[in-house]
């Protein structure tokens, strides 16, 4: 059996679960998130309890993958909508920075025009100085990819270190070339 699928997910107070037609809606203070999950699985919300149960029908390889993968989803939406999941960004290099204008983000990173990215549903970003990017959502795929993306517009590179890079995320510096023959 699954480790992580067997266990129960707990469902905290102000968090409404409702399980309809191979659907699950998590609702709380942070906002609602849906997720329709394989048709193999089953998810049961035990309301007496609070605890959400995931089960597999045997144990095929398919099966036993999705029974992690399914107990993992629910469990992150039950703690987004209860605590935002947080990404941070730092923008390194002379003359970078970051500004929102409207719904997208706008990167000045040393190409010859700005990179305008557009703010995804459900993420919050804040930019409390120009070379910081702060990014919260409930929904953890969102706020992940959202990150990604922006740190892919110009990741950091390894002889100078400047770049888009994940808030205390060390980039390997490498030595140039060495001036002089011998």
């Amino acid at each position: 059996m699954s480790r992580i699928g067997k266990k129960p997910i707990a469902v905290p107070a102000g968090v409404d679960v409702k399980i309809a037609g191979g659907e699950i809606t998590v609702k709380g203070k942070n906002g609602e998130l849906k997720l329709a999950y394989h048709p193999a699985m089953t998810v049961e919300f035990d309301a007496a309890s609070r605890n959400v149960n995931v089960t597999r029908p045997d144990d095929q390889r398919q099966n036993r993958a999705l029974h992690g993968l399914t107990r993992s989803l629910v469990n992150n939406m039950v703690t987004g909508v209860t605590t935002y999941f947080e990404k941070k960004l730092e923008i390194q290099g002379v003359g970078y920075q970051a500004a929102i204008k409207g719904k997208n983000v706008e990167l000045q990173v040393g190409f010859a025009n700005i990179v305008k990215l557009p703010i995804p549903a459900g993420v919050i970003v804040e930019i409390p100085d120009a070379t910081h990017v702060n990014m919260k959502s409930a929904d953890k795929q969102a706020v992940g990819q959202f990150a990604a993306v922006v740190r892919g517009v110009k990741p950091p590179e390894p002889y100078k270190g400047k770049g888009i890079r994940y808030a205390g995320e060390y980039v390997r510096r490498k030595a140039g070339k060495a001036f002089g023959s011998s």
